[in-house]
C-alpha cells in the first residue's frame, strides 16, 4: 500500500506507449511491424520493471530537510533553506515541491535538480510576505527518477511547520543607529547641522580638530594656553510615541503591504533609533478605541515588547475616532513628548473635520502628522495625456495632489509638522524628521 503511495508514472512511459499503440495500429497494414513492435513492448515492460526496482529496492533512497528562520520578516524576501541527501548510488533527478503557506498563493511552486551519487545537496528560495501572523507549511515533497525516467518514487518530509510573521525587523539592521556614520547617507540618511547648544553642559576639555569653534572656552584657553572646549551632552531621554491609526483609511494597498503595515515597519525601526539615542520610546494604536499601548519607557526589554504590540495590530474598518485619541493623551500622556502620528488624509476637508483635535494635541506636545502620497495619482500625472478622458483623469489627478500639499500648508499653519511621504520613504523621512527635531532642540 505504501509502495502504490509513493509510485507515480512519468509522462515518458504514457508517451512510449502511445507510439507502441501506434505501431499495432499500422502493424495491421504492415505484418512485418508487429512482431517488431512486440519486442519493443516486451524491451518496455522490462525496462520499467527494472526503473521501479532500482528506485524502490533501496528502503532510505533519499532524506531532506527544511530549514527556517526563527520568524519571517513582513515585507522583505525571506530565506528557506533544503538540505537533500542522496543516498542512492547513481545519480537521480529531483522534483521539489514544497507546500508553501497559501498566504503567498504560489500554486506552481518546483524546484528541478540532478543529485550526484551519494552526496548531499544545499538549496534556498525566497519568499516575500505581505502580512503579519503565523504561516503554515505543508509537506516537503520531493519526486525521484532514474536516467529512464519512466517511474518516479516520492519522499515527503516536514509535515505542518508553522513559523510567525512579524513587522520588518530586517531595517532594525538597515537602519540601526550604532551604524549612523559617514555610510547611513547611501540609505537617505541626512546629517543634520546642530542649532544653538539645546543640550547641558557637561565638561571642558582639549579642543580636537572638527569640534565647534563656537563651543571654544576663551577663559579656559588664556590659562591653559591651548585651545579648550566646552563639552556639551545631548538632551536624554525625552519620551517619544509612535502613535498609529488603524482605521480603514490605512488599509490601502501599497507594493503588496497595507499603509498600516508600512507605519508598523516604520514604527519598528524609528522606535530603535529613538532608544539608540538615548531616549523613551513609546507606541499605541486608535481608530474607534486607543489600545496595544506601551508606555515610553528606555528598558532593556522595550523593543521587544515594542515588537510583540505591533505584531498583534490590525486594522478595524472603523473610522478612527481622533476625539478619542485626544482625550486619551491628554490623560495619559502628562509631559511634553514627541508623537508621530502614523494616519492619511485624503482631502482638506477630511483634515479640517479633525484639525480641533490635532491643535489640541499640539498644544501640549510635539506633533509630527505623517501622511501618504498616492503613488498612483503621481503616476498618472506624469503620464501623457492622448485622450479627452484621460485629460480628464489627469486633471483630477491634480487636483487631488495638489490638496495634499494644501494639508501640508494648513498643519503648518497651525504650528504642526508633518511628514508627507511615499510609502517607500516612510521610514527613511521619519527618522530625518527625528534627527532634525533633536538636532533643532524642539522637544
Amino acid at each position: 500500500m505504501k509502495l502504490l503511495k509513493a509510485l507515480y508514472i512519468q509522462n515518458r512511459f504514457f508517451y512510449l506507449a502511445m507510439a507502441l499503440m501506434g505501431l499495432f495500429a499500422l502493424g495491421f497494414v504492415f505484418p512485418s511491424w508487429f512482431n517488431i513492435t512486440k519486442l519493443i513492448l516486451l524491451v518496455l515492460a522490462t525496462v520499467t520493471v527494472l526503473d521501479m526496482l532500482i528506485l524502490f529496492r533501496t528502503k532510505k533512497g533519499l532524506t531532506a530537510e527544511r530549514h527556517l528562520p526563527e520568524k519571517f520578516s513582513n515585507g522583505d524576501p525571506n530565506h528557506v533553506s533544503l538540505t537533500i541527501e542522496n543516498f542512492y548510488t547513481f545519480p537521480i533527478y529531483t522534483r521539489i515541491i514544497d507546500e508553501i503557506p497559501e498566504q503567498f498563493q504560489i500554486r506552481h511552486f518546483k524546484i528541478d535538480r540532478k543529485i550526484a551519487p551519494t552526496s548531499l545537496l544545499e538549496l534556498q528560495y525566497e519568499l516575500r510576505p505581505t502580512a503579519r501572523g503565523e504561516y503554515h507549511f505543508g509537506k516537503l515533497n520531493i519526486y525521484v527518477s532514474s536516467i529512464f525516467g519512466l517511474i518516479t518514487r516520492r519522499f515527503s518530509f516536514n509535515d505542518h511547520m508553522t513559523i510567525p510573521t512579524y513587522p520588518s525587523f530586517m531595517q532594525l539592521h538597515k537602519f540601526d543607529l550604532l551604524a549612523i556614520n559617514n555610510h547611513l547617507h547611501q540609505y537617505g540618511i541626512k546629517k543634520i547641522r546642530k542649532i544653538g547648544h539645546t543640550m547641558e553642559f557637561e565638561q571642558i576639555r582639549e579642543y580636537v580638530l572638527g569640534d565647534d569653534l563656537r563651543t571654544i572656552n576663551w577663559k579656559s584657553t588664556a590659562k591653559k594656553n591651548e585651545l579648550m572646549v566646552n563639552q556639551f551632552q545631548d538632551e536624554k531621554s525625552q519620551p517619544v510615541y509612535s502613535v498609529i491609526d488603524k482605521g480603514r483609511v490605512m488599509k490601502m494597498p501599497f507594493n503588496g503591504l497595507t499603509l498600516l503595515d508600512h507605519a508598523i515597519n516604520s514604527a519598528l525601526v524609528i522606535s530603535n533609533v529613538v532608544l539608540k539615542k538615548h531616549d523613551k520610546a513609546g507606541l499605541f494604536a486608535f481608530s474607534k478605541k486607543v489600545e496595544n499601548r506601551i508606555v515610553a519607557e528606555r528598558r532593556l526589554s522595550q523593543m521587544h515588547l515594542i515588537l510583540e504590540c505591533l505584531y498583534n495590530i490590525k486594522t478595524d474598518f472603523f473610522e478612527s475616532d481622533f476625539g478619542r485619541l485626544y482625550a486619551d493623551i491628554k490623560r495619559n500622556i502628562t509631559h511634553r513628548s514627541l508623537i508621530l502620528l502614523y494616519t492619511n488624509f485624503e482631502t482638506l476637508d477630511g483634515l479640517h473635520r479633525q484639525m480641533a483635535y490635532l491643535k489640541g494635541i499640539a498644544k501640549s506636545h510635539l506633533l509630527v502628522v505623517i501622511f501618504f502620497k498616492n503613488t498612483e495619482l503621481s503616476a498618472l500625472i506624469s503620464k501623457k495625456a492622448e485622450t479627452v478622458q484621460q485629460v480628464y483623469d489627469k486633471v483630477i489627478a491634480e487636483k487631488f495632489s495638489f490638496e495634499k500639499r494644501l494639508i501640508v500648508n494648513e498643519l503648518k499653519k497651525y504650528g504642526i509638522q508633518s511628514i508627507l511621504t511615499t510609502p517607500q520613504d516612510l521610514t527613511i523621512d521619519t527618522i530625518n524628521k527625528y534627527l532634525e527635531i533633536k538636532a533643532r532642540g524642539l522637544l
